[in-house]
């Protein structure tokens, strides 16, 4: 049984390392480069091999869990409002291309990473890491001697796409709640009439903001990527569920489509292009994702799958969107929806889902701060300070509530 020639077919792509930097307890020839736990899981499955395609199988549903969550978030709500500004034939097009040469670049910088990770003996690479050796093998001497700029470079705009990511989700959180308190007393449970709704005012969308504080902090302190996966499906059920809902709606009726213009106005695309590229959000998300993976061998499959099921989507909630509601689609497709609790239901549902999301997105900039800050201090101040820089950076998302009139997504 230990010398099963297929064990674990992950330790035969990388020089693996034990993750807790602890020596497990059990015989030197498990030592693939896991943990304890993880060489007893590869005990059991050289025993029942069809056990060891479970793991492998289940391991890789949670990382397209993930990637399609990292991707899904409220820029879909504004694809619609992106197809008018390019036009019903050239957005889609535009969709489409702008999906594959994203995954065609996620798939580059899967490929230089793996490529790094066996020629330095590493056992995985981050983003700064991949653009640093990518510097130093570049023929140019200037590159080679400033390589550590470029991971420093590539460090900080990480940091900031992320933590702007997370500013965005905490202002949709207190409009969408607040667009649904103040409607509650005119909702209605018919949909076919959709009546002037009459809003009662009620607190300062900062104060609602507020309100969401401890549960961000809350999900901030879980630390392990695997354990954010329960957050990650439930954030992709609750996002699928309210897309269903606004599909049903938005196909019910769609009017003739010839008056709507193939190819908008030039001056328009740039609203397009910049929407369309807030939507696809996972490319914080995607080396994390191939690093925590039981067989990295997988990931392209699954990073393919994946930028499909987005890429699809997109395309198919946009442009329905823009056929169904024409030149009166509004910013967040959701404001187009009668005011009735089924699509009241659906705001509800998306709060739910950035909710969840918002650790996936935080996770990214975190690991690049926090592992950096604990490793100047002595360890018995290591966790404090962790804690402490995980609370601050909650702190600063939440007290920037101005990002939506710089992104227009309010």
């Amino acid at each position: 049984m230990v010398g099963h020639p297929t064990r674990d077919p992950e330790c035969q792509q990388r020089p693996w390392r034990l993750r807790d930097n602890q020596e497990p307890t059990y015989p030197a020839q498990l030592r693939c480069g896991h943990t304890g736990k993880e060489c007893l899981l590869d005990l059991l499955t050289s025993a029942h091999p069809h056990a060891h395609v479970f793991f492998l199988s289940f391991r890789a549903f949670q990382a397209l869990v993930h990637l399609v969550k990292g991707n899904i978030g409220t820029g879909v709500l504004g694809l619609p409002l992106a197809m008018k500004n390019a036009g019903i034939l050239m957005g889609p097009l535009s969709l489409l291309a702008m999906g594959f040469i994203s995954c065609h670049c996620m798939h580059i910088l899967v490929r230089c990473a793996q490529r790094f990770c066996h020629r330095l003996n590493k056992p995985f690479m981050d983003y700064g890491d991949t653009v640093m050796h990518g510097l130093e093998a570049s023929p140019s001497t200037w590159l080679r001697n400033h390589a550590h700029w470029g991971r420093r470079i590539v460090s900080f705009f990480l940091i900031v796409t992320q933590m702007g990511f997370c500013c965005v989700y905490i202002v949709f959180l207190a409009d969408k709640l607040k667009q649904v308190v103040e409607a509650v007393n005119s909702t209605t449970n018919n949909c076919h009439y959709n009546r002037t709704v009459i809003l009662t005012p009620t607190m300062d969308s900062r104060l609602y903001m507020l309100s969401f504080l401890p549960f961000l902090v809350l999900l901030v302190l879980v630390r392990n990527l695997r354990a954010l996966s329960i957050f990650s499906l439930l954030a992709n059920i609750t996002m699928l569920v309210s897309l269903i809902i606004i599909t049903q709606s938005i196909i019910q009726g769609i009017p003739d489509p010839s008056h709507l213009p193939l190819v908008a106005n030039w001056k328009t695309y740039a609203l397009f292009f910049g929407t369309a590229v807030f939507s696809f959000e996972s490319i914080g998300v995607v080396l994390p994702l191939e690093n925590k993976m039981k067989d990295a061998r997988r990931f392209p499959v699954i990073l393919s799958l994946g930028m499909s099921i987005v890429t699809a989507l997109y395309i198919s909630i946009g442009t329905l969107g823009y056929l169904r509601f024409g030149n009166d689609i509004k910013a967040s497709i959701t404001l187009n929806l009668p005011n009735c609790w089924l699509y009241q239901s659906v705001k509800i549902l998306y709060i739910i889902g950035i909710l969840c999301t918002y650790a996936l997105q935080f996770y990214v900039p975190a690991e690049i701060i926090i592992p950096f800050a604990t490793s100047q201090v002595l360890k018995r101040w290591a966790l404090p300070l962790d804690l402490f820089i995980r609370l601050a950076m909650v702190s600063l998302t939440w007290s920037h509530p101005r990002w939506q009139q710089f992104l227009g997504l309010r």
